[in-house]
């Protein structure tokens, strides 16, 4: 309880005003070694298709196609879920949901999070001598010890969960459109529209709510803002640093900005990604001037697109899931077919990684774990078992090669959360359980149990259009390959140590600055 106090107390003291003096950026000259420098940046809710250099079609990413140029593009990378906190607990530990204990989200209500006996990266890098900040999408908790803050972050600035979950006074597109923050009475919530009327969305800086409502039209300028400060002050001090930014973009609400305007007959879609480029252009351009030749920029996607949102939703590219489209129901976000899960993904060090490659090597948001604590030369946390692998070879063109095998967690759609009931081998896709998330017109896909599983042909069927058939030599040969892998890792999570999340609920830990006004409002920043 004294040590809780004093991290509060330190936290507390850093960001009013005192933080970049205070307390890591103290450290003046180089570490040894000059240890690289980590830019770790996470879209939400973005599709495969949604990147131009993936798929022609899409015009609006200019930045992230100029860095595919100078860097490498990942076309066969993956999350480690298809929903919000299972994916982001991934990418932080290194470790599927059967083991750290994310199976499925936090709400606002949560009273707990990550698991604390979970090690986190920037807990890793932190240890290492790294300056650590987080700028937007927390969602692994946020009451007490669950706050970034004490989890290895020296700096955070965000939403500690989706940007949905509250309501603000620029409440932007949704489907289907939910109403501003109540100024008087105090309405009901309508289950059907599940929109946020009780409590407004929180913008916190450290431990303070800074600002509730949170201006949804000038939160991703505020982000650009804090992350290039942090890079800047951080470059400044001679220490290296982590930045992981989980950006609001592209959940829904989508905001009315300028840039809405600027283009007159562009769906927000459209307009939503231009901003999200814009961001990433800033951070990108700011590495550039301060940090160009030791710092790794890794840009990725925690699921593909929200399919229920329709026009707000993005594109699955050629990834459309279409044995499922004829079951009924979306084969996107919180389903295991590829368009729940195949995500955009650039790596950019210039001198390291090599220029305008693209890689079909099978990879994971669980391999960014390992990989940045190899290339800062840190330990992996000990007692436990990883999931992800170093990705570096890779990365640096030495090697052609990720994953043999990827286990796909069920995440919402169809059967029980977390669960392993989706497994790649090679180009192979085997279904033990199949369901399709709502769909744009309301539609539900039935879950679906198969002893025999479905298996897919990826290089001959992207689109996961039409199994191999049962009795077929192909089938009968991969499927005790697809038995013995999943029987494995199965048996590695009985053995490991695995961890248990809290995920019970209370009113009272809803962030709130100012419980007597209505829906929570304070006085903004």
């Amino acid at each position: 309880m004294g040590q809780l106090f004093l991290k509060v107390l330190i936290v507390g003291l850093n960001f009013l005003g005192f933080f970049y003096p205070l307390v890591d950026f103290r450290f003046s000259g180089k570490t040894g070694g000059q240890k690289p420098n980590f830019v770790i940046i996470l879209a939400d809710d973005m599709g495969w298709g949604d990147l131009g250099a993936n798929w022609a079609e899409t015009k609006d990413t200019a930045h992230l196609d100029k860095m595919a140029a100078e860097g490498m593009r990942f076309v066969d990378f993956h999350a480690a879920a298809s929903t919000c906190s299972p994916s982001r607990a991934s990418l932080l530990t290194g470790r599927l949901g059967l083991r750290n204990g994310v199976t499925h989200n936090f709400a606002v209500t949560s009273v707990g999070g990550l698991p604390l006996n979970e090690t986190t990266l920037a807990e890793v890098l932190q240890q290492a001598g790294y300056v650590t900040g987080m700028i937007g999408k927390w969602h692994l908790g946020h009451h007490g010890s669950y706050h970034p803050n004490f989890r290895g972050f020296d700096y955070y600035f965000g939403i500690p969960y989706s940007n949905d979950m509250g309501c603000t006074d620029t409440p932007g597109y949704d489907h289907p459109p939910c109403p501003a923050c109540p100024q008087q009475s105090r309405p009901s919530r309508n289950p059907e529209r599940a929109c946020y009327t009780d409590v407004a969305l929180p913008l916190y800086e450290n431990l303070t709510i800074v600002e509730q409502p949170v201006n949804l039209s000038s939160l991703a300028q505020k982000y650009a803002e804090k992350a290039t400060q942090f890079i800047q002050h951080a470059s400044a001090s001679g220490r290296p640093f982590l930045l992981y930014v989980g950006l609001a973009h592209m959940h829904v609400p989508l905001s009315v900005t300028q840039l809405s305007a600027c283009l007159p007959g562009r769906r927000p879609y459209a307009a939503g990604l231009r901003e999200m480029d814009s961001l990433l252009g800033q951070i990108k351009d700011k590495v550039d001037r301060t940090a160009k030749e030791n710092t790794l920029l890794w840009f990725t996607g925690d699921n593909g697109p929200w399919a229920q949102k329709c026009e707000l939703a993005g594109s699955t590219g050629p990834y459309t899931g279409l044995w499922q489209t004829r079951q009924g129901g979306s084969p996107a976000k919180q389903t295991t077919w590829e368009g729940g899960h195949r995500v955009p993904a650039l790596a950019y060090w210039p001198g390291r990684v090599p220029i305008n490659v693209t890689s079909t090597a099978l990879l994971s948001v669980l391999d960014i774990f390992p990989t940045v604590v190899a290339l800062a030369q840190a330990r992996l946390p000990p007692d436990r078992h990883f999931d992800g692998l170093d990705a570096s070879d890779v990365l640096f063109g030495r090697l052609q090669t990720g994953h043999k095998v990827l286990f796909h967690p069920n995440s919402g759609a169809a059967g029980k959360y977390g669960a392993l009931q989706t497994v790649r081998l090679e180009w192979y896709k085997a279904f033990y359980v199949t369901g399709g998330a709502k769909a744009c017109d309301g539609s539900v896909g039935p879950e679906q149990h198969h002893e025999l599983p479905l298996i897919f042909n990826l290089e001959d069927d992207s689109a996961e259009d039409v199994p191999l058939e049962r009795g077929g030599t192909e089938y009968q040969t991969v499927l005790p390959q697809v038995r013995r892998v999943l029987a494995d890792v199965l048996q590695d999570i009985s053995e490991d140590n695995t961890s248990s999340a809290d995920y019970t609920q209370d009113p009272s830990v809803a962030p709130c600055c100012n419980p007597y006004r209505m829906a929570c409002r304070c006085q903004t920043t």
